[in-house]
Protein backbone atom coordinates (compact mmCIF):
# COMPACT_ATOMS: atom_id res chain seq x y z
CA UNK A 1 0.00 0.00 0.00
CA UNK A 2 1.20 3.50 -0.80
CA UNK A 3 2.14 5.59 2.20
CA UNK A 4 -1.12 7.41 3.01
CA UNK A 5 0.85 10.45 4.16
CA UNK A 6 2.70 10.95 0.88
CA UNK A 7 2.59 14.58 -0.24
CA UNK A 8 0.39 15.56 -3.19
CA UNK A 9 1.54 14.77 -6.71
CA UNK A 10 0.72 17.20 -9.52
CA UNK A 11 -0.66 15.77 -12.75
CA UNK A 12 -2.16 17.34 -15.85
CA UNK A 13 -5.70 16.64 -16.97
CA UNK A 14 -7.78 18.03 -19.79
CA UNK A 15 -11.23 19.46 -19.12
CA UNK A 16 -13.32 20.71 -22.04
CA UNK A 17 -10.22 20.98 -24.22
CA UNK A 18 -8.20 22.92 -21.61
CA UNK A 19 -5.25 21.48 -19.74
CA UNK A 20 -5.05 22.06 -16.03
CA UNK A 21 -2.96 20.56 -13.29
CA UNK A 22 -4.32 18.99 -10.14
CA UNK A 23 -2.39 18.08 -7.02
CA UNK A 24 -3.68 15.01 -5.21
CA UNK A 25 -2.11 12.54 -2.84
CA UNK A 26 -1.19 9.23 -4.55
CA UNK A 27 -3.98 7.44 -2.65
CA UNK A 28 -6.54 9.74 -4.29
CA UNK A 29 -4.94 9.37 -7.74
CA UNK A 30 -5.24 5.58 -7.31
CA UNK A 31 -8.87 5.86 -6.20
CA UNK A 32 -9.63 8.15 -9.15
CA UNK A 33 -8.07 5.68 -11.60
CA UNK A 34 -10.06 2.83 -10.05
CA UNK A 35 -13.31 4.83 -10.23
CA UNK A 36 -12.71 5.72 -13.87
CA UNK A 37 -11.93 2.10 -14.72
CA UNK A 38 -15.03 0.88 -12.88
CA UNK A 39 -17.16 3.31 -14.88
CA UNK A 40 -15.35 2.51 -18.13
CA UNK A 41 -14.51 6.17 -18.68
CA UNK A 42 -11.21 8.04 -19.08
CA UNK A 43 -9.92 9.94 -16.05
CA UNK A 44 -10.24 13.23 -17.95
CA UNK A 45 -13.95 12.59 -18.53
CA UNK A 46 -14.54 11.69 -14.90
CA UNK A 47 -12.68 14.80 -13.71
CA UNK A 48 -14.72 16.91 -16.14
CA UNK A 49 -17.93 15.45 -14.70
CA UNK A 50 -16.81 16.14 -11.13
CA UNK A 51 -15.85 19.68 -12.18
CA UNK A 52 -19.28 20.26 -13.74
CA UNK A 53 -20.99 19.00 -10.57
CA UNK A 54 -18.86 21.16 -8.27
CA UNK A 55 -19.49 24.42 -10.11
CA UNK A 56 -23.24 23.90 -9.71
CA UNK A 57 -23.13 24.31 -5.91
CA UNK A 58 -23.52 27.66 -4.21
CA UNK A 59 -19.97 27.78 -2.85
CA UNK A 60 -17.87 25.41 -4.97
CA UNK A 61 -14.70 23.93 -3.49
CA UNK A 62 -11.49 23.86 -5.47
CA UNK A 63 -11.21 21.08 -8.02
CA UNK A 64 -8.77 18.94 -6.01
CA UNK A 65 -11.01 19.20 -2.94
CA UNK A 66 -14.07 18.36 -5.03
CA UNK A 67 -12.34 15.24 -6.37
CA UNK A 68 -11.43 14.13 -2.84
CA UNK A 69 -15.00 14.73 -1.64
CA UNK A 70 -16.46 12.91 -4.65
CA UNK A 71 -14.21 9.91 -4.04
CA UNK A 72 -15.08 9.75 -0.33
CA UNK A 73 -18.81 10.05 -1.14
CA UNK A 74 -18.44 7.24 -3.71
CA UNK A 75 -16.70 5.05 -1.13
CA UNK A 76 -19.39 5.85 1.47
CA UNK A 77 -22.14 4.97 -1.03
CA UNK A 78 -20.43 1.69 -1.95
CA UNK A 79 -20.14 0.76 1.72
CA UNK A 80 -23.81 1.64 2.32
CA UNK A 81 -24.81 -0.53 -0.66
CA UNK A 82 -22.69 -3.39 0.70
CA UNK A 83 -24.29 -3.11 4.14
CA UNK A 84 -27.76 -3.21 2.61
CA UNK A 85 -26.92 -6.43 0.78
CA UNK A 86 -26.02 -8.36 4.00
Amino acid sequence: MTNPYHPPVKRSVEIAGHKTSISLEPMFWNMLREAAAAEGTPINALVARIDAERIMVETPPGLAGAIRLWLVARLRDQEADGEGAS
